[in-house]
């Protein structure tokens, strides 16, 4: 069986390769070893949502969703079948970033291989309280998010890394890095 990508390290591939790996290091460790503010607010944010886990008529909440076709599971935030509206919370976006937007189209991917019908996606900033629409991916769009996929199934985390000390300094896993001497602005 083909192993499955977690949504969520979309996101970080982009941020930095070389940060999954040290996840999945670190990741039976203390997380109070590695996790800094932000972490801490955007798993609480998770926390509420999926504390309700909720399924009535009008939403579904934290559920768990899968592709067979991009190999890829995680968990949606919030889905609203009624308005067939696809959402996921963010505690603050100061910019969307192409990771952020690979997630939601993950999601959307997903639900829509599972049966979903789904006809409008935004993030939903939470520090905020605003939602961003963002625009239901088309054929160009699902073939760069195949394509992506593929680059991190084919990463190696052996290969020349390129370092952005403004990334660095705000990777999490900064001071637990063997590729770098940067401190993280967390400390």
């Amino acid at each position: 069986m083909e192993d499955y990508l977690s949504i969520t390290s979309l996101n970080d591939f982009i941020f930095c390769p070389y940060s999954i790996y040290l996840h999945n290091v670190y990741m039976d460790t203390d997380e109070d070893m590695y996790q800094a503010t932000p972490q801490i607010q955007g798993k609480l944010a998770h926390t509420s949502v999926d504390a309700i886990k909720k399924k009535n008529n009008n939403s579904i909440s934290s559920l768990s969703v899968i592709s067979d076709e991009f190999s890829i599971m995680g968990k949606i935030d919030i889905y609203y079948q009624d308005k067939k509206f696809l959402v996921e919370r963010k505690y603050q976006m100061k910019q969307i970033f192409k990771g952020q937007i690979y997630q939601l189209w993950a999601q959307y991917f997903c639900m829509k291989e599972m049966g979903f019908i789904i006809e409008k996606l935004a993030f939903y900033e939470i520090s905020t309280n605003k939602m961003i629409p963002i625009d239901i991916p088309s054929k160009e769009d699902k073939e760069e998010f195949r394509l992506f996929i593929k680059k991190v199934k084919n990463y190696n985390p052996n290969c020349n890394i390129l370092f952005n000390s403004n990334k660095c300094i705000h990777c999490i896993y900064c001071n637990l890095c063997d590729k770098t001497n940067f401190e993280n602005v967390y400390t």
